[in-house]
This record gives C-alpha cells, sequence and structure tokens, in this order.
C-alpha cells in the first residue's frame, strides 16, 4: 500500500507541523473513499521511543459517543425502546426534581438538562453514579427539548443504564455484543477487562495535554480509567475500527442496521440552536453531530472542514480525534492526536487537517 505522504501529501505535512509544533507527538488516521482504503496508519510516537502504528490503542473520547447512541439504535429496531420513550420507563428513580419528562430523543440531542452533574468517574462505582445523576435536578430555567446543551457525560450514563437494564448484562459486555464484535472491532472497548488491559498496556498511546507551552503526561493509560467504562468519554481502539463504524453507517461494510435507522439517527434533530456548551450554533442529529458550517465554518467547534458537505454527519472527541462520514462524497475520515493542546490549537489543528484530506483527494 502507498505511504501517507505519498497518497495524501498535504495532510501528512500537515500531521508532521503538529509534531514539530509540539500539538501532539503521534497521530493515527484512516481514511476511505467510496469504500477503497485511502490511508490507514500511525505517524510520530504513540510514547517515548514507541512508535505510533495502525495498531496502536488511542483514546477517542467522546469521538465514541455514537458508539452508544448505535447500540441504542439497535434495541429500537428490535422493538424493545422507542426514541420517545421518557427515561422513566427504564430508570423510574430518574424521574424527579423537574427530569420527569426527558425522553431518550431529550438524551440523544442535548435538551435534556442535566449537564452539570459531577459524575465522579472513574473513582466510584456505575450504581452510584446513576444514583448521583437521578439525584440531580433539572438546570434552572431550561426548557426541555428547547434548551440546548451538549451534555459531555451526565446523559451517556443513562443511556448506558437504560441499555443495561433492558439488556440485564453489563454496559462493556453489551456494547461488544450490539456493535463492536459485528463490525469487527474486536480491538476497540469501553471499559477493557483487565486481562485485556494487561496484555495491552505497551500498546496504548499516551495522552499528554500541553499546560503553559508543555506537553505534560495524563493518567488517561491508568488502570482504573482503562476498565471503567465511561459511555461518553473513554471508548479506546485503533482509529481505523471507528472508520470502520462509518463505513458501516455508510453501507460500505457490514449492514447492522436498516438504512432507515441511520437516515434517523444522522438526520437532525435539533437545528439552529446555540449550544451553551459549545458557545455555537451546532445542529445535531441522535447522538452525531450534523454539519454545521450554515453557522460560521470557521468557527463552529468540532466540525468538519469548509469542504464537507451538507450531509455529513461525525463528532469529535476533546482536543484530539475527530470521526465522520461524508454521505455525498462516501468519504470516511477518522483521526486521533494524542496530544490535548487546549481547544484554539485543536481546532485550529482539525480544521486543517480535514481541509487538506479534501484537497489531497481531490475534493474540495
Amino acid at each position: 500500500m502507498p505511504t501517507l505522504e505519498e497518497r495524501l501529501p498535504l495532510t501528512s505535512q500537515r500531521i508532521g507541523e503538529g509534531i514539530e509544533s509540539q500539538l501532539h507527538t503521534g497521530m493515527q488516521i484512516y481514511v476511505s473513499l467510496q469504500g477503497e482504503v485511502i490511508a490507514d496508519a500511525g505517524i510520530g510516537e504513540a510514547r517515548p521511543g514507541v512508535p505510533m502504528t495502525e495498531t496502536t490503542l488511542n483514546l477517542w473520547l467522546s469521538a465514541g459517543k455514537p458508539l452508544t447512541a448505535m447500540a441504542i439504535a439497535r434495541l429500537w429496531e428490535q422493538g424493545k425502546l422507542s426514541i420517545d420513550d421518557p427515561v422513566t420507563r427504564f430508570i423510574p428513580e430518574f424521574g424527579t426534581l423537574g427530569k420527569e419528562p426527558i425522553t431518550l430523543l431529550h438524551l440523544l440531542n442535548h435538551t435534556a438538562g442535566f449537564r452539570p452533574v459531577e459524575t465522579g468517574w472513574p473513582d466510584i462505582e456505575w450504581e452510584e453514579i446513576i444514583q448521583r445523576i437521578c439525584n440531580s435536578p433539572l438546570e434552572a430555567n431550561w426548557q426541555i427539548g428547547k434548551t440546548a446543551g451538549y451534555h459531555v457525560t451526565s446523559s451517556w450514563f443513562i443511556l448506558g443504564e437504560i441499555l443495561q437494564r433492558i439488556l440485564n448484562q453489563p454496559y462493556s459486555e453489551l456494547i461488544r455484543e450490539l456493535i463492536l464484535e459485528p463490525l469487527g472491532m474486536t480491538e476497540s472497548w469501553i471499559g477493557m477487562p483487565r486481562e485485556v488491559y494487561e496484555q495491552q498496556q505497551e500498546n496504548m498511546a499516551y495522552v499528554y495535554q500541553r499546560e503553559k507551552g508543555e506537553m505534560l503526561l495524563t493518567d488517561w493509560h491508568a488502570e482504573t480509567r482503562c476498565l471503567k467504562p465511561s459511555p461518553g468519554g473513554n471508548a479506546r481502539g485503533p482509529i481505523r475500527e471507528l472508520g470502520w463504524f462509518y463505513e458501516c453507517l455508510l453501507h460500505q461494510g457490514m449492514p447492522l442496521f436498516e438504512p432507515q435507522t441511520v437516515e434517523t439517527m444522522t438526520s437532525p434533530h435539533r437545528e439552529g440552536k446555540f449550544d451553551l456548551t459549545l458557545q455555537h450554533i451546532v445542529d445535531y442529529g441522535l447522538g452525531f453531530i450534523i454539519n454545521s458550517n450554515r453557522y460560521g465554518e470557521a468557527t463552529v467547534p468540532y466540525g468538519f472542514g469548509k469542504f464537507a458537505s451538507e450531509k455529513t454527519f461525525g463528532h469529535g472527541g476533546s482536543q484530539s480525534s475527530i470521526a465522520f462520514a461524508d454521505l455525498e462524497r462516501e468519504l470516511v475520515v477518522a483521526f486521533v492526536a494524542n496530544g490535548r493542546p487546549g481547544e484554539p490549537k485543536h481546532q485550529r489543528r482539525a480544521k486543517e487537517i480535514n481541509e487538506a484530506i479534501y484537497e489531497d483527494l481531490k475534493l474540495s
């Protein structure tokens, strides 16, 4: 297979510039066009002296959120739930302090209104996290279904708990059975078994955080952060496997979902609303960010670049990663950096790489 430099020269240059600028020490990238793999590579170092390869396990952070959303979609297809079901159908104790009307739709399009809950993950157990969320009030002045604000973790634990109660099995196991294993994503995890963690420790990329001009090592590779699942935050694996997930949604890979289901999940269900968390107007499907360039492509956070078509959907991970599918171009992009350089630098980095991919592929 040709090298990344040969297939995507401008993209490769942008990634290298990020290494030189100490935004990251390494990056992993996967790109496919109309089902053909264009890039599947690691660049730089995963950790000191250890090269980043295409098989390195990287932390995806929030770029993994759509996995949980599509697990909900699988149960919807099976008739075990409806998107309009109230959360209290599955978790009766959730219905307190103004949260009673919240439905799965509100969880998935970030209009539910319980963003600030301090979950305590990974230091406390799943059951206590759920209890904390259930005991929390609706945010002041929040109009359920109308007020918009990205929920970083709280709503995703509730979605995970709904899956657990319906299937009567732990989240980390059911997400493997519903999504990861059917799609061949066998090296990806949201909550690793201990034996896998012990086997894979040396194959996991470090995560660095840029503080005051220095790249400082974080503890995201520590045992508790790997073993305990966070449905909205600690998916990890080779980024190509997240690319396979998006190929499935474009019907280029394993046909896991009905086309109508994918269309419903990836169509706008929240349009033209200012997001109180992201501080920008951003459109959402059900668990997916929808191309929001019309609200300012230069400023929209976690966007897909100025060349992405209107029918592009995906999700980013905090200061580090993004994965998306451009429906019109039949393009899948997924990349993850092991450096979190702060929001402004990351947004610029991601935008430059996204746009370089389109330019390299003559899609601009």
